[in-house]
Formats: C-alpha cells, structure tokens, sequence
C-alpha cells in the first residue's frame, strides 16, 4: 500500500466510486495531502436503508453533515427526520448566501454551488419549543420505554409491565401520567389489593415504588409530553407538492435537562414508525432517513430488555425502506450488535489527547477496512468539514475507504430567524390537528367516577382536566370484567411468539402473553417495546 502512487490510489477511489444509480454526493476525496474535485465521494440513494454512523469530535462539523445529507434526501423527493440539538438545523428553511470563501471551497470540489432553502416541519417535544407539540399517549410509549424515563430496574420493569396488562385487561385507557398515577394508586388501595395479588408477581412497595418515580416525573413537568392528540409519526413520511421530501426538524431547547427523555421519545419515534410501515423489499430510494443525534444518550445505562429491542427495531426496520443514521462522537458509543448492522461510516476526526482517547482511536480504526492511509494519523489531523468515508456499494460490498472535503450545504449554515420559524409553524396544516392539548376520558376519569357515562371524544381545543395530586376516591361501581381469554388454535402460537420475544420484553411481558386473550394480546406484541398505539386498534 505504501508503495501505491498518487495516481493508483485516486484511481482505486474513481473505481469504487463510479455508481449506476441515484447517489448523495459527499464530496471530493483527499490523496496525499490534496483535493481532488475528479475523485468524487457519493453515497448510493438505494443504500441509505443500510442505516450508518456519522461520528466524530465536538467542533469537526458533524452537524453541517447532517444539514448537506438532509438537503439532497429531500431534493430526492426522500422525507428527513432530524433532531436538532443545537438549534442550528433551522437554517434549512433559508436560502445561504453566497461569499467568495464559500465559492472557493465549493470550486475546488467540483460542486456547483447554487442557494436553496427546503421545505421543512418544525416540532417540539410536548411544545417544548416553538414547533408543533409531539406527544404520546402512555399505552404507546409502553413499560420499556417508561422505565427507561424513569430509571427503573429489572425487576420495577417487568412490575410495570403487569401495570399495563391490567389496565388493557379493564379497559383503563392510559394517556397521561395522572391515568397512570390512578391505575396505580387504585391497586394499593384497599379497594384494588385482590387485582394486586391476581396479578402475580407484583409487590404493593414495588407498586410504590413506581409511583413515587412516577410522581418525580410529575415533578419535573414532563406530563406535557404525553397525552393526546398523539402524533402520527405517518406526518414523517410527507413530500411537499413541488416533490421533494419534507424535513422534519425536531426542536430540543432543554436536552441537557432531560437527556433520557429526549433520547426515549427518539426511539418511540422509531419504533411507531416500525410498527406503521409496510414490508417493502430493496427500493430506489428509502421512504425515510431518520439521523438520530447525541445517539450516546440512547445506550447508557440502557437495560438489556432496551438493547435488545433497538438491536431488532434496527436489524429489520431496513426491509421497510427506513434508513437510520446514529450521530455520535466515537463509534465505542454505540453497541457492537448495533454498530455491525451500520453499513455507510462518515467518520470526522477523533481526538487523542487521553489514554481513553488513543483507545478509542484504535478502536474505531480496526472498524475500517484496509486502505491506503494510514488512518490513525488521518483521523486525528483531518480538518474541519473533513471525514473519512466507507459506504455500501451497489452491490452489497464496501467502497474503499477515503479521505474527503465534504461539499458545502445551500441553505443557511446555523439557525433561521425567528420570525420565520414562527410563520412557518403558524402556516403548517399541523398546528390545527396537533396544537392544542385535549383530555378526553380514560383511566383517570373511570377510576374516579366509574358510574359515569363516557362522553366521547372531546372537542379540539378543550382544556385539559387538571391533574389531582390527591389520591383517587375508590370507584363508585365495579370495573369491567376482564377481557376473556378464548382458546383458539393461535393461541399456540402466540405462546411462541411471546417465548420468542421474551429475552425483549422481560419476564413478565412472557407469562402474561400466554393468558392474554388473543385480539389483546395482538395489540400488545406488536411493539418489541411493548409499545402500542391506540390509533391501530
């Protein structure tokens, strides 16, 4: 390799680069110590569902990757999720501006540069910002994700998976933390110990203990992020009329107060998304690239039932047209079984200023295949706006690995301004469906008056009923029966199912499948997260 001329090497990059189909042009590769604007570096469209990483040191320009990807997917007619961490993502809804330290770096790639702004959805969690609010219902975030808020072990996970089986099993609907707060309440109760000991396995202190993290959350104001209406991630999947693909763009103002949450809600994301799509083989282009940032948030402290259930939603959400994309600093933070299943790498420059560092480098160096640099020395003086690049061919193999000047985004490197935010946001055909909070009857209501004839659906616009901090008066009539079980030949074969799953979804989840009615249980497997939305029952 040592002995290659300049020649032969930029050849090997023309080669493995030289793509039949729709590509995302990266940039021009780098050969000892040079740009070559006629060594082009691009990413087949076909394989973006292959899912990859972009990683690499704060300040190497990671973000502006993100912002040129998002801007060619959705030029393809390709819809964009994306988390923005620093608020500079925004930018994508501005033409850029010209200059003459654009223009020669755009020239000495061989791009031809020319001012755009995209077509872009802005979001909130909860109105946690200035985008429409994302919520979710309690019952479609499930007891995994829940307990990965609310830092519960193993054994409080699978006590809160009980938690849920018997709200399904008597129609207590939960949608917000005060449903949940009931239910529990309800089964210390007096009134609620028989349901307590038929459930199995459920201590009244371990019962306690969810509730009081359950009211720490209260505490924190976090019941703004779930309730209804619940956001339908199909908004995701939307292209403008003039074509291309619509970028979502997902305000996260306050991340550093709640990284869990974030984090979660991502994954919820995800995986309603994966429960939603359908089978759809090998595409020309994926139904949705989903670049998922501060992707280390997601992994620590996770419990083995989490890993297991990304590792799954990842492995086969490629099969729906979906592309993942994790953003972190070092690939080490991401899970061996998760990293394999990342095909294209866009690797920024690492620092080596530790002994953790120079571990990490190693590390993240034996991941490449072999090529001609020397990629220890690349990784750490590679400049800003420079990566080092392997991504899946069209045949399923890896491209050789190169050292590359990203091209330049067309729209505004930063964030928008404000006012175009707001009106943006004020204009979206969203605000009506998602804007303003509504509390229709469920758990809470039936727990404290259970006499009461349920009204429906309330209209858009009702204030919510405030939460009470006080504990729930015992009903005043019995709860519905229990959903009967019914034998039938699936039975069996949901017994396998359940078995199949359980090392995902715990114990409990495992035990309580087989005595669960089959209809029920259906809506309760659909999710490896034990996720299940109520729009799909």
């Amino acid at each position: 390799m040592a002995n290659k001329t300049t020649a032969e090497k930029l050849a090997t990059i023309q080669q493995g680069y030289t793509l039949q189909g729709a590509t995302i042009e990266l940039g021009a590769a780098i050969v000892d110590d040079v740009v070559h604007k006629e060594a082009q570096v691009r990413l087949p469209l076909a394989m973006m569902n292959r899912h990859g990483l972009v990683a690499g040191a704060t300040g190497t320009g990671k973000t502006v990757t993100l912002h040129m990807m998002a801007e060619q997917l959705s030029t393809a007619g390709v819809p964009v999720f994306l988390a923005d961490i620093k608020g500079d993502l925004s930018g994508l809804a501005t033409a850029g501006t010209p200059s003459e330290k654009l223009t020669a770096r755009t020239e000495s790639l061989g791009q031809q540069w020319q001012a755009k702004n995209f077509p872009v959805e802005f979001l909130s969690l909860g109105g946690d910002g200035n985008g429409i609010p994302v919520r979710a219902t309690i019952s479609s975030f499930g007891p995994i994700l829940l307990s990965r808020i609310m830092d519960l072990n193993d054994t409080q996970e699978s006590s809160l998976q009980l938690i849920f089986h018997f709200a399904d099993q008597r129609q207590l609907e939960l949608v917000d933390l005060k449903d949940l707060r009931a239910v529990i309440q309800y089964l210390t109760s007096d009134e609620g110990k028989a349901e307590l000991e038929n459930l199995g396995g459920l201590s009244k202190a371990t019962a306690g203990v969810i509730l009081r993290e359950l009211v720490n959350l209260e505490a924190q104001g976090m019941e703004k992020f779930f309730g209804e209406p619940e956001f339908d991630t199909a908004e995701l999947l939307r292209t403008a009329p003039d074509g291309r693909g619509v970028i979502s763009c997902l305000e996260l103002p306050t991340l550093q107060t709640k990284p869990l949450l974030f984090s979660t809600f991502l994954m919820w994301l995800l995986a309603d998304l994966f429960e939603d799509l359908p089978e759809a083989g090998d595409l020309d282009k994926p139904k949705l690239v989903f670049f998922l940032d501060e992707a280390h948030l997601l992994f620590n402290g996770a419990s083995k039932a989490f890993l297991e259930a990304i590792t799954t939603t990842i492995r086969l959400i490629r099969s729906k047209g979906a592309g993942i994309f994790f953003v972190t600093q070092t690939p080490k933070d991401v899970p061996a079984d998760v990293l394999g299943q990342l095909a294209n790498r866009v690797q920024h420059a690492l620092r080596a200023f530790t002994p953790e560092d120079a571990k990490a480098l190693k590390a993240t160096v034996s991941t490449f295949p072999v090529s001609d640099y020397d990629l220890e020395k690349t990784l750490t003086s590679a400049g800003i706006g420079e990566a080092v690049i392997t991504v899946m061919n069209e045949k399923g193999a890896p491209t050789p690995v190169a050292l590359t000047r990203l091209r330049a985004p067309e729209s505004v490197i930063g964030p928008s301004a404000d006012d175009l935010v707001r009106s943006s946001v004020a204009a979206s055909s969203l605000l009506a469906k998602y804007g303003t909070a509504v509390d229709n009857v469920s758990a809470y209501e039936k727990l404290r008056d259970q006499g009461a004839v349920p009204t429906g659906d309330a209209a858009p616009g009702q204030p919510p009923v405030p939460a009470s901090a006080e504990p729930l008066p015992a009903p005043s009539a019995p709860l519905p029966a229990p959903i009967p079980e019914q034998a039938s030949p699936q039975e069996g074969m949901f017994g396998d199912i359940a078995g199949a799953l359980g090392g995902v979804l715990g114990g409990a989840l495992k035990s309580m499948g087989r005595s669960m009615g089959n209809q029920l249980g259906r809506d309760l497997m659909r999710g490896v997260f034990g996720t299940s939305s109520r729009r799909r029952r």
